[in-house]
């Protein structure tokens, strides 16, 4: 296959300067596929730098689809705690069971397939086709976007509506390392069309560059707003120890340990005592003390000394060492 000049210098930097993540390591095809998949759940609006620690134990611990599909609830959150996003480690058990039970225990190379898994959309399904299969897609995530829009001077909101970029994105070709290619393109913006500051020096197609070009690096951006939500968080305290439940009641961190709380729908004169921002959400919530927790048919006591032997989400712990310092 003969190779556009552009795919070849971004492709000959990549060679140069690629990261030596765990997932990139030199491994049997059995085992790429499921490093892959194992870090695109783990990549899903988390950062290359936060995700390694967490590839590598649990890997270390989960070793294969068979294991994970095997795999207690339990230790898989223990594993997965502190990435927050819970429900992909659930989706990421359930692909594995999917897979070893419809696919002979094979990680499916077809894009309809893997689309049918839990937790896989359209971007996952393109990286695991393009990095574990070698296949000739270009999974269009934040850093190819970027390239994307900088490249080609992509500013007005139809231009970088999503259609438009997955139109705009055959700019970069096809290449017959397709793995190393989507890669590489990624590693790209990662590493040198960064959000602010991009290393145009560096990078290996600058002088084509429409920015480069303008001297005009800013991005625009679509401004989500953050929905406000408000809630009642209540503390139930006996003998240095907090009652805790298993959320069933909200769809953020679902059948995790959270502290019971109640939705209030636009209150007047609300004064939080804490703030978290979580998804799309903005939470302000106060703090409420209560002392009989009868109501409560199996509560979960959870010792403040201790909390680290539990499995809870940070957003528990974080609630409990605002309440130790307050």
């Amino acid at each position: 296959m003969k190779e556009q000049l552009l795919t070849k210098k971004i492709l000959k930097w990549y060679d140069f300067n690629k990261r030596p993540l765990p997932w990139r390591k030199n491994v049997s095809l059995q085992k790429r596929q499921y490093y892959t998949l194992v870090s695109e759940f783990m990549l899903q609006q988390t950062q290359v730098v936060t995700v390694i620690p967490y590839f590598n134990k649990f890997i270390k611990n989960i070793p294969d689809l068979k294991s994970l599909s095997l795999a207690q609830n339990k230790k898989l959150i223990k594993l997965w705690e502190g990435l927050g996003y819970y429900s992909r480690v659930r989706n990421l058990k359930k692909t594995a069971q999917v897979i070893i039970k419809k696919f002979k225990g094979k990680l499916p190379c077809n894009l309809e397939e893997l689309l049918s898994l839990p937790g896989i959309g359209n971007y996952t399904a393109s990286a695991i086709l393009a990095i574990a299969f070698n296949k000739q897609y270009i999974p269009l995530d934040g850093n190819i976007e970027r390239v994307l829009k900088r490249y080609l001077y992509l500013k007005k909101d139809k231009e970088i509506a999503k259609d438009n970029l997955i139109q705009k994105k055959s700019i970069f070709g096809l290449s017959s390392r397709s793995s190393d290619y989507a890669q590489a393109l990624m590693e790209l913006g990662a590493l040198i069309c960064k959000p602010t500051n991009p290393e145009c020096k560096k990078c290996p197609i600058s002088m084509n560059c429409k920015s480069f070009q303008k001297k005009d690096f800013n991005l625009t951006k679509k401004v989500k707003k953050n929905k406000e939500k408000y809630f009642i968080l209540k503390v139930y305290k006996k003998n240095q120890r907090y009652l805790l439940i298993k959320n069933t009641k909200f769809n953020f961190l679902k059948n995790l340990t959270i502290f019971p709380m109640e939705e209030l729908s636009k209150p007047k004169n609300f004064n939080e005592n804490l703030n978290f921002k979580m998804s799309n959400m903005n939470m302000n919530i106060k703090i409420q003390y209560l002392k009989n927790s009868s109501k409560f048919q199996s509560p979960f006591w959870i010792d403040q000394k201790k909390i680290n032997n539990y499995m809870l989400p940070t957003f528990t712990k974080k609630v409990v060492k605002y309440l130790e310092k307050s």
